[in-house]
């Protein structure tokens, strides 16, 4: 016998006396081959009726068995603990099956989705309270019936009689009603390591349920309660998207590629008093310096309206200008004449035209810097800059990385219909310790990559992510490095000056902030012929 002998019954440790109803003992032991059999021996001498029994490996056995006395325990108790190999014994509340038992029953009673359990013939064992009201059957009536009495559209006893059974997902009938169904197979290991066929879970999700969870995130109106947040760091800048949300000035969202400013340039626009008009994203990257004049301000030919700029598409509502930092020069003169006056000319006229709308504007770029090498206005960015806030990295918020997962990976098994994974233990760990240079976006690709090329498997694995290997400062590399230490130091070292110079533009200043001579720092930007940009 493995383990230890657990008895329990209803007051845990306290014998009153009196009569029980049930009674369960925990006995804690050693593994010895006839424990059990000689414990039992004992009950029989008393002509105790033996309920349950359970065994641990841990080195517990527990036993359940109805109506004895006080008196008929305190003799007993101290009979079992002179049985070999028995440490001690004790009255407890519950047996470990029931504990199982009842927390399993808890979880199917309040989840919203119908769940049936069938056997290898199809016919249903287990059944929550969802699923009866589906139905509109009673317990007793759907228990050892074949499911396919109520659900149709699949047939469950061939696929649990086909020779490999896999985790299915399709659309099934009760009625005229149409469900999404999720077949997960159970197995039972035997002692040959091979695995036995029980039977499987079928959950049914409802239209709307499957719809509610889809346009959460689809949706073009994402307001703020569909950012999810678990981090602090998400949390604070909730808080401050929300106040300026309110204003009507320009607002200047900073942060790296796919960290969701364009989101959150939604979600603003989706909270102020120009929600009821159009949200245009203009991606300034994506638009030549010879068009940009013309999509953004319009044009007129022999005076003709030809075109009307997004500013005036516009209207009323709010202009979303992605990476800003790319905005031609010409272009970037002509929206500061806007944000001063709120006017501004359609190319081939000189009429002016009143503009009506919220400008956002986005940049993964540092525009302070921008702006000391002439890239980028400077009248121009303290006219952008009225409100900011800046978007944290994934790297920053790495609490929302599982969450972000666990969203993205029920998203895509329900849009392509396909069981949803759980996550490994090692998957979880490689998730959280990655980079992710890519941040949210990175990750929602990973996922939809992943969930499109599943293979059947019950759980999420780092094999199935893909990611490429990536380090900090240096980028993305293949598994074998090619280089020396010495050649990785340069590069770094490299790296480092060029980002802290515009920073600190002179040899002192910058030999300050490293702690180091600056001669040193001024051969170190010689050997790696870095200078000032003019």
């Amino acid at each position: 016998m493995d383990g230890l002998l657990f008895v329990s019954y209803p007051n845990n440790d306290t014998i009153n006396k009196g009569k029980f109803d049930s009674m369960r003992l925990e006995v804690c032991c050693l593994d010895r081959v006839g424990l059990a059999k000689d414990i039992l021996m004992i009950l029989e001498g008393y002509g105790i009726n033996l309920i349950a029994i359970d065994a641990s490996n841990q080195g517990f056995l527990y036993l359940q068995f109805a109506e004895v006395n006080f008196d008929v325990l305190s003799e007993l108790l101290p009979l079992i603990r002179k049985v070999e190999g028995v440490h001690d014994v004790r009255t407890v509340s519950f047996m470990p099956s029931e504990q199982e038992h009842y927390a399993l029953k808890t979880l199917l009673k309040t989840l919203p989705d119908s769940v049936f359990s069938i056997d290898v013939k199809g016919r249903v064992r287990i059944v929550n309270e969802s699923a009866l009201m589906t139905v509109g059957m009673a317990e007793h009536e759907i228990i050892d019936e074949p499911l396919n009495h109520w659900v149709q559209g699949f047939n469950f006893s061939r696929w649990l009689s086909e020779s490999l059974v896999l985790a299915q997902a399709t659309r099934v009938n009760i009625g005229q009603n149409e469900y999404l169904a999720e077949m997960l197979p159970i197995y039972l290991p035997d002692e040959s390591d091979k695995s036995i066929l029980a039977g499987a879970v079928v959950s049914l999700k409802s239209p709307a349920r499957v719809g509610k969870q889809f346009n959460a995130l689809q949706s073009q109106t994402v307001g703020f309660e569909n950012v999810l947040v678990t981090s602090d760091k998400m949390k604070e800048v909730l808080v401050q998207a929300r106040r300026m949300a309110q204003l009507d000035a320009p607002l200047l969202i900073t942060g790296e590629t796919g960290t969701g400013k364009e989101l959150m340039a939604r979600a603003c626009h989706d909270a102020s008093m120009r929600r009821e008009h159009p949200f245009i994203a203009i991606n300034c990257a994506a638009l030549p310096d010879s068009a940009a004049e013309e999509e953004l301000f319009g044009f007129v030919s022999n005076g003709t309206v030809v075109k009307r700029g997004f500013f005036e598409e516009g209207k009323g509502g709010t202009v979303f200008l992605d990476e800003i930092a790319e905005m031609s020069k010409s272009a970037q003169v002509k929206l500061l004449r806007l944000l001063q006056d709120g006017t501004f000319r359609r190319l081939g006229e000189d009429n002016e035209v009143r503009a009506d709308v919220r400008i956002i504007c986005s940049t993964q770029k540092n525009l302070a810097e921008l702006c000391q090498t002439g890239e980028f206005r400077e009248d121009l960015y303290y006219r952008i800059h009225v409100l900011s806030f800046h978007m944290p990295s994934l790297r920053e918020r790495k609490v929302d990385v599982i969450p972000l997962t666990e969203m993205f990976l029920e998203h895509y098994s329900q849009q392509l219909s396909i069981p949803i994974r759980r996550i490994s233990a090692q998957c979880r760990e490689h998730l959280l310790n990655y980079a992710w240079p890519g941040n949210v976006r990175q990750l929602k690709n990973a996922i939809f990559r992943a969930v499109s090329m599943w293979d059947g498997s019950a759980e999420l694995s780092v094999e199935h992510l893909k990611l490429p290997s990536y380090a900090e400062g240096f980028g993305y590399f293949d598994h074998q490095f090619e280089g020396s230490l010495d050649q990785a130091m340069k590069q770094f070292e490299s790296s480092l000056l060029r980002r802290l110079y515009p920073a600190y533009p002179s040899t002192r200043q910058l030999a300050k902030k490293l702690g180091v001579s600056h001669t040193a720092i001024a051969n170190k930007l010689r050997e790696y012929k870095i200078s000032k940009q003019k």
